[in-house]
């Protein structure tokens, strides 16, 4: 069977979505299209499994045994059998999902809670053309090996997000940006690697990524994320085995009131720990941290209505002693006061705080305001200690009508920066207007304000402009309000208001 190419299968599966456009809203394509997607590849996988288990065994029977499938598909379950039905089509999916969850414990609620049955939204004919559209392309391994299905499943997920554009921060966070954040992190085969708030598990991917591109076996890596949101972390466990990975566990739970991932009621503790999570999420359990039984308020309590301190008390509470984390959130955790202000000073004068990098301002979907990431370590070396490197790079990106962005070149451009600045230590001479070591006593004479504008700035360009310019300059725009003006008095003339 010749291997599709990668091209062609993202130009297949993105055809899906385009089938269910009207009846469903374009934030819940991923509902709908993910689950499909992976029950057609496990079905495809299962076959060729049963085949080669043939050549072995010779019985049918036997070739079914789960020692020949990584996946077991039961009695009535399969593809074909769904395929084949011309009514109740969603109820047929329903069963089969269920079946198969049933059968394999690792795959328990993986298929979702979409409304298969409603056949208001989704109609039999219209099922059954989306059946028919996935059924055209074989998606087992010898068609599609595991490498592009999982591109072109992250693919699908970047294009939905697109399309769902503000909806989309929940559950994706821009892969150059990850790509950074786990350029400064780099993870090791054989490392634990946990993302608290993990949406389509983006950022898990990119270890895997980021291990195979170093050399690495990425199946020694030990990932586990938690996902509050039922669909998007059924997404995350479907994308990392897509993408072959074994040794993960994905937990569906609100990670700041319950976090799943303990050992002897203690918060497990891992190597890397990396995160994009909400922004100042306003009921974020301040009421059960007051009294934290985790230990994870030992910097202060965050304030009632935003939980970004305690996401990034949570993150660090969960490294083990040589553990690093890295974690995306607004500029204000850098310069808020009162509870954040005695947070971030505790976690200062503790060193914990190793790194700040400023990022430009629209580059995340649902939100156009610039944010940092944060880069803390449980230990640094003595010679970093009293010192934060701050970065400002928010003249690094690629302008956008709609939104901005950051290529591979420009996030890899950041990562060189905050590298070479962190191999040459303090000592290093600052970027002017870029980078620089801040001395702690800096620091704390700006009363622990890491406002990145106080300490990296851009050198003041000389004025260049003519006294004639400046006054064209002027009159242009004195121009152009006075035509805004006019048009304003005529609209609302139009619109029947008295001037």
């Amino acid at each position: 069977m010749t291997l599709i190419k990668l091209k062609d299968l993202e130009a297949h599966l993105w055809h899906a979505a385009h089938i269910i456009t009207g009846p469903i809203d374009a934030s819940d394509y991923k509902t709908y299209i993910f689950p499909i997607l992976f029950f057609k590849r496990i079905c495809d996988v299962y076959d060729e499994e049963h085949i080669d288990a043939m050549k072995q065994v010779g019985d049918a029977e036997l070739a079914k045994g789960a020692m020949f499938h990584r996946i077991q598909i039961p009695e009535g379950c399969h593809w074909d059998n769904v395929f084949e039905r011309t009514r109740d089509v969603g109820q047929a999916l329903k069963d089969a999902f269920r079946g198969i969850e049933l059968a394999n414990s690792k795959l328990h609620g993986i298929f979702g809670d979409a409304s298969w049955t409603n056949k208001e939204r989704l109609s039999d004919e219209l099922l059954s053309t989306l059946l028919n559209h996935f059924n055209k392309v074989n998606l087992g391994v010898a068609s599609v090996r595991n490498d592009d299905m999982g591109r072109a499943y992250e693919y699908l997920i970047k294009r939905f997000a697109d399309k769902a554009n503000k909806k989309a921060g929940e559950f994706y966070t821009p892969r150059t940006i990850v790509r950074l954040m786990v350029n400064i992190l780099d993870p090791q085969a054989g490392e634990s690697i946990y993302d608290p708030a993990c949406g389509t598990g983006g950022m898990l991917l990119e270890t895997i990524h980021h291990v195979k591109e170093n050399g690495g076996d990425p199946r020694l890596l030990k990932l586990k994320g938690q996902e509050k949101n039922l669909t998007t972390e059924a997404i995350a466990r479907m994308n990392l085995f897509l993408h072959g990975q074994e040794d993960f566990e994905i937990a569906r739970g609100d990670t700041l009131r319950e976090p799943k991932f303990l050992e002897n009621d203690h918060l497990e503790h891992f190597d890397c720990v990396i995160a994009n999570p909400p922004f100042s999420l306003k009921e974020w359990g301040h009421g059960r941290w007051s009294a934290d039984p985790y230990g994870r308020n030992q910097f202060g309590l965050a304030p009632k209505t935003n939980g970004d301190f305690a996401w990034v008390q949570h993150m660090f509470a969960s490294l083990n002693d040589t553990g690093r984390m890295a974690v995306v959130l607004p500029h204000g955790v850098l310069f808020r006061g009162a509870a954040e202000g005695k947070i971030r000073t505790k976690l200062l004068q503790d060193n914990r705080i190793e790194a700040i990098i400023g990022l430009a301002s629209n580059l995340f979907y649902g939100t156009g305001i610039p944010a940092c990431i944060l880069v803390l370590r449980k230990s640094r070396p003595a010679s970093h200690l009293n010192h934060v490197l701050v970065i400002n790079a928010e003249e690094i990106y690629t302008k956008g009508r709609a939104q901005n962005t950051l290529s591979n070149q420009q996030a890899d451009k950041i990562y060189e920066i905050y590298s070479d600045m962190k191999k040459r230590g303090p000592a290093a001479q600052e970027v002017e207007g870029v980078a620089r070591w801040v001395p702690l006593d800096e620091i704390k004479e700006n009363d622990f304000n890491l406002n990145i504008a106080r300490y990296v700035q851009k050198p003041l360009e000389e004025e260049t402009v003519t006294v004639e310019e400046a006054l064209r300059d002027f009159q242009e725009k004195l121009a152009a309000l006075e035509r805004a003006e006019s048009e304003l008095e005529e609209l609302l003339i139009k619109e029947g208001y008295e001037l």
